[in-house]
């Protein structure tokens, strides 16, 4: 079977028999794969072209493609598990890959509710450029024009991608993912779905399965490029003229020298060492040692050395080697019998320097497979006992079962020795001393993207050293690659152009169709609150009534809430404050604005959904007139959870409460949850 690229809307052989790709347990061959005769170029034209679709759609819109690929995913979740056995993963590993990769879409989803309904983003507060206020400026984000290009690794052939792929097209960017050609056939499985699902815009999602050839050489300033993978590779890939000549954004998270540090209060009967042994054991065997994130060096006091050593060679003696689909087995093949003789050659690099423990380069028993023929290793458990000297391990990477014990001293070498790696990707560092996962996390942190402070408090629900997660970034500085992925928010907007916008606020409000403080207002005299979603549009406003405040509003409060304190009901202690008189509540203005502009009739607000950043910016005191201004400051619509659930979308209005002299009291931004008119048609 010849692996089939998606290029330019068609899937496409390329020319000749390909390269052979192998199942990683019997060594026959499961495909070939070739792009020779691809065109790139189209592809990367294409994807800008087409990509106008996804560029157009909102953010509301693409959380919820996400959320329905995601669910469509994995419902055909044992195909690929399927598939993923032939890579060598168990099925704990292919879980982390496949339902690791989909709960990443599900992830970025949910991240649309921190975004407008709109195709870009509003960034940040306004910032005011003039005294008089008729002149501010702003931040604006747009998707870019161009294509994201992922580069990835053959350890995680579904999470590589769809870690990559969601956060791009959450920023309304469409992606040519390269997966690394000898576990393509995996990704290539998925994306035949994607693709057929029809879920995604044409242009949203490019394949090629094999050899990248040129495609790097004509990427824009409009595209981005992720790499994962080899420093060596990156840096290669990273140098060429293209990307420097087009000041392309270049992310890269290369395979790092990641650590693991035992706490000195974490002795043997404490909680911390069993997790920390645990924790080290995972991390050697799980997808064969294959993760950028697994641990590499173990760091662990020098009292300690033999207990560790002892423990961990007891947990590895356990691990049963073979075929993914034999009963009780709990460690796999590595991707590929050229994978495997490159990690031999770096351990014998390493036990130049480093004394073996556990493990046996020559022998592994497999259990339901040949070993002579699969890509089967035995773990590899080293020890250095003057890791400040004989830097090997700080330097050399095995990429598959491999790690070595270091001794410390104290904690200042614990983290002195972290940083020998250079950066990296994460660590972790298991102890129940408060004081020592400050002092370490304060001082590492630096030259690492991620730590992990693990102990008893938190193992149940941790999710270990090796796992990124969708909401924090993923990446780490120097030796790491220097890149960010995912990450949040932060993730989306790498793939989007931030830019200052300066004008009236009049004007800034009609290119963000987020209502500007200063701007031009649409005074109404039917209450907004009668209005459907629909029918309410930015900048318009309510100005109420107005209502002079009394000691009995603020005495009455008072008892109504609890809150006495001194300023609202103590006349007799004000001498030495900030208050010329009895003061009112911030909260009590805040009901009272309320009081002035809710609607009392039954209307198309279904409820009060919250407040955001208020602010009691003036004294209001007894005898001074209150007046409240109430604008529609932004619209977001919200989709229907279920058949059952009713239209509506989330209104943010301003709230500004002045005074006689027309000064703000008061300032905040209420939300409420309002019906669509078709539900009252």
């Amino acid at each position: 079977m010849k692996l089939q690229n998606y290029i330019a809307g068609n899937w496409i052989e390329g020319d000749g028999d390909g390269s052979p790709l192998f199942n990683s347990v019997t060594g026959e061959v499961v495909a070939t794969a070739t792009t020779k005769g691809l065109d790139f170029k189209q592809a990367l034209e294409y994807g800008r072209s087409k990509g106008s679709a996804l560029r157009r759609m909102t953010f509301q819109e693409r959380g919820q493609m996400l959320k329905a690929l995601a669910m469509y995913l994995l419902e055909r979740k044992e195909k690929y598990y399927d598939v993923s056995y032939k890579t060598g993963a168990t099925r704990i590993d292919s879980w982390i890959d496949i339902e690791g990769g989909i709960g990443n879409l599900f992830a970025n989803a949910s991240l649309r509710r921190q975004f407008g309904d709109e195709p870009y983003y509003v960034d940040g507060d306004y910032a005011p450029l003039s005294k008089g206020g008729t002149f501010i400026g702003h931040h604006i984000m747009v998707p870019k024009e161009g294509v994201a290009v992922h580069i990835n690794a053959y350890n995680f052939p579904i999470w590589g991608m769809l870690e990559k792929v969601a956060v791009n097209w959450l920023a309304g960017v469409p992606a040519v993912v390269k997966p690394a050609t000898v576990t393509s056939f995996l990704t290539e499985a998925m994306v035949k779905d994607i693709i057929a699902s029809g879920i995604l815009p044409e242009g949203a999602l490019q394949l090629i399965c094999g050899s990248a050839g040129d495609l790097l050489d004509h990427v824009g300033s409009q595209d981005v490029v992720t790499f994962t993978g080899s420093a060596s590779t990156g840096r290669m890939l990273k140098s060429k003229p293209s990307i420097i000549e087009n000041a392309v954004p270049f992310n890269m998270e290369a395979d790092s020298l990641n650590s693991s540090i035992l706490g000195e209060d974490a002795v043997p009967g404490t909680p911390e060492f069993d997790l920390f042994i645990k924790e080290v054991v995972k991390e050697i065997t799980v997808k064969c040692g294959q993760k950028c994130t697994a641990i590499r060096r173990i760091m662990v006091p020098e009292n300690l050395v033999e207990d560790v050593q002892i423990a961990v060679g007891e947990r590895l003696q356990k691990t049963t080697i073979g075929s993914p689909t034999a009963e009780g087995v709990r460690m796999g093949a590595l991707a590929g019998q050229d994978q495997m003789r490159e990690v031999k050659e770096q351990v014998d690099k390493l036990l130049k320097e480093n004394q073996l423990v556990f493990g046996n380069l020559d022998q592994v028993e497999a259990i339901g497979a040949d070993g002579s023929k699969g890509a089967f290793m035995s773990p590899i458990l080293m020890r250095n006992d003057d890791p400040f000297n004989a830097t090997a391990a700080h330097n050399i990477e095995a990429f598959g079962p491999v790690s070595t014990i270091l001794p410390y001293r104290n904690l200042d070498d614990a983290i002195a020795l972290s940083k020998l790696g250079l950066g990296s990707l994460c660590c972790s560092i298991v102890t129940n001393d408060a004081k020592t996962a400050r002092d370490f996390t304060l001082g590492a942190a630096s030259y690492h993207g991620r730590i992990l402070v693990l102990n008893g408090e938190c193992a149940k629900e941790s999710t270990g050293h090796g796992s990124p997660m969708p909401l924090l970034v993923h990446g780490g500085p120097g030796r790491a690659g220097g890149g960010e992925e995912m990450g949040g928010k932060r993730g989306v907007l790498h793939y989007m152009q931030r830019t200052a916008i300066q004008g009236s606020p009049t004007m800034i409000t009609a290119i963000t169709n987020v209502y500007q403080q200063g701007a031009k207002q649409k005074e109404v005299l039917l209450n907004p609150f009668m209005k459907h979603f629909e029918e309410v549009e930015i900048g318009e406003t309510l100005v109420t009534h107005k209502h002079t405040v009394t000691d009995a509003d603020i005495i009455n409060f008072a008892n109504v809430s609890g809150d006495h304190f001194y300023a609202h009901t103590d006349v007799t202690s004000l001498d030495g404050t900030l208050f010329e008189g009895r003061v009112a509540h911030g909260y009590w203005i805040l009901s009272k604005a309320a009081g002035m502009f809710v609607e009392n009739r039954k209307c198309p607000v279904l409820l009060n959904y919250g407040i955001d950043e208020a602010r009691f910016t003036k004294p209001v005191y007894p005898g001074m007139t209150i007046g409240v201004r109430l604008t529609c400051k932004e619209k977001i619509q919200q989709e229907k959870r279920d058949a059952d659930d009713i239209r509506k979308g989330i209104v943010k209005w301003l709230v500004e409460v002045y005074d006689q002299d027309n000064e703000t009291c008061a300032i905040a931004t209420i939300l409420t949850m309002v019906k669509n008119r078709e539900q009252d048609a």
